[in-house]
């Protein structure tokens, strides 16, 4: 079973730094590609970033290339997003996903089973 609990949102002023967790209660996910997704009020949710199951690879959205980083640490079942110039497009639930049948870090998050409750992250100007 994969439990997937989120933690880490939180109201902040743009330019600063948020990291958010994602820790996997029940069972070790080391054989799980991670992805962090978004969803803002209105719009669909989509991809923020990825990284498989060894953290040998990576993806971003375009839109936090270069702000956000995505890592993990299997020893600890946790996946962690560090964000980073937050700007208020940025505000949105985050959530995490995950899956064990993916090989590739995919951007749909049809192609994954699990999912976190999600954090809020708002970012005021």
């Amino acid at each position: 079973q994969v439990r997937l609990v989120e933690s880490g949102g939180g109201l902040v002023q743009a330019g600063v730094s948020l990291r958010l967790s994602c820790a996997n209660a029940i069972r070790p996910f080391i054989n799980y590609t991670m992805a962090w997704f978004r969803q803002a009020p209105g719009k669909e949710r989509e991809f923020v970033a990825g990284i498989n199951w060894i953290g040998s690879a990576t993806d971003y959205a375009d839109s936090v290339k270069g702000r956000f980083t995505i890592n993990r640490d299997n020893a600890l079942n946790t996946v962690y997003l560090q964000m980073n110039s937050l700007n208020p497009e940025d505000t949105a639930v985050y959530y995490c996903a995950a899956d064990s049948a993916l090989q590739i870090i995919t951007r749909s998050p049809k192609d994954y089973d699990y999912w976190g409750q999600g954090t809020q992250v708002t970012v005021s100007s």
